[in-house]
């Protein structure tokens, strides 16, 4: 095996990419903020690196960000295993729900009264299927994650008791972030791998689609109520992809049909389930889109670039892990990606933004109208 494929193996691959747009004056904060205007409420997180904050930390894994210059712009300035150089997704969102840092799952600290404000589940990684990122071995897929989360229902109730447990979980708010990684490091990652074998795109896309929903499905069985859904991003379009596949810049055909594929077929999968289920539990965020005007136009969001990546080496910073040896752009705010494959938290912040205030690529409500909305679904 080479050394670039190696590379590529350990270049933990979280590619749903979900990088939104909003005011070009955010700028990240080494605190967090939680906006005064909305109740707290817990808030659960599940998916891959995009959304993990320290779950692989605890694990026998290749696929972790625990060690600098990760978290440079964290508080503390120190790596937790977030994917980023500061705040990823989930802070950024959970500071619009009034809700701080949530503890990774497998953190020892999440005991007690640090249940109350939720947990995240994900994992760097892990796609919708199950053998999605054999190589990282020790990760926690999605019905693990899911099987975690009954687990934590359950210390939550030793707690508090049933019927609070149940108003916690009833209001909470829901995350989950996958499917790229079902693409890039799998499908188009391992050479006449089986899926790529069983078929082609047009078909493995619908067949993806049908494995998300039995997990959306479970999802909702759980008890969740308030669920944020997002698509994968433009998957040919990131600094890693560029630097292997791209003469001048230009996002890469295939993978570009493959996200142009899966995102339409998840909201209309999301908005059959929603009408199954007779409310609107699951919202979709339409992130190859809105990541499409980062790619064409990254000055008008006050970024430098949107090809070339904070952190890395050779083209577009996109070869090679992020460490201290790497190319470290002093002005982090200019960069949508901070490494060949993550947005940075400036991103991250507008990201959040566009979550919570947007019209055009939320489906069918933003954020804002969401948290408004009785907590009493049944």
């Amino acid at each position: 095996m080479s050394n670039f494929t190696l590379y590529i193996i350990f270049a933990f691959l979280a590619f749903n990419l979900t990088l939104g747009v909003g005011a070009e004056n955010i700028s990240p904060s080494p605190t967090f903020s939680p906006r005064v205007e909305n109740k707290p409420r817990a808030f659960f997180v599940f998916g891959d690196s995009l959304v993990d904050n320290g779950n692989n930390n605890y694990l026998a894994t290749t696929a972790r960000a625990d060690s600098p210059p990760y978290g440079i712009d964290y508080p503390g300035h120190r790596p937790t295993g977030r994917f980023s150089n500061g705040l990823n997704l989930p802070d950024a969102i959970g500071e619009h729900i009034g809700v701080g840092p949530i503890l990774p799952f497998l953190d020892p600290a999440l005991t007690g009264q640090n249940l109350l404000n939720g947990a995240n589940f994900a994992s760097a990684g892990i796609g919708i299927l199950n053998d999605t990122g054999i190589q990282f071995v020790n990760i926690i897929r999605m019905p693990y994650q899911l099987d975690d989360f009954e687990t934590y229902r359950q210390r939550l109730t030793d707690l508090i008791g049933t019927e609070k447990t149940k108003k916690l979980i009833d209001n909470a708010l829901f995350l989950i972030t996958c499917g790229g990684n079902d693409f890039v490091n799998y499908y188009f990652l391992i050479p006449n791998s089986l899926r790529s074998i069983q078929y082609k795109i047009p078909d493995y896309v619908p067949f993806i689609i049908s494995e998300y929903k039995k997990i959306l499905t479970r999802l909702y069985e759980l008890g969740a109520r308030k669920v944020l859904v997002t698509g994968t991003g433009p998957l040919g379009c990131v600094p890693a992809i560029l630097a292997q596949h791209s003469k001048q810049g230009e996002c890469v055909a295939d993978l570009q049909q493959a996200a142009g594929l899966f995102n339409p077929q998840l909201i209309n999968m999301v908005s059959s389930l929603n009408k199954k289920i007779g409310t609107n539990i699951f919202i979709t965020v339409e992130t190859n889109l809105i990541n499409l005007n980062f790619i064409t136009n990254p000055k008008a969001f006050g970024f430098k670039t949107s090809q070339e990546a904070c952190c890395g080496q050779g083209p577009y910073n996109g070869l090679g892990l992020c460490t201290p040896l790497s190319n470290i752009c002093q002005d982090r705010n200019a960069y949508v990606f901070w490494d060949a494959y993550h947005p940075s938290e400036r991103a991250n912040r507008l990201i959040a933004q566009e979550i919570f205030n947007g019209t055009k690529y939320m489906n069918p409500m933003n954020l804002s109208t969401l948290m408004v909305m009785d907590s009493n679904i049944v």
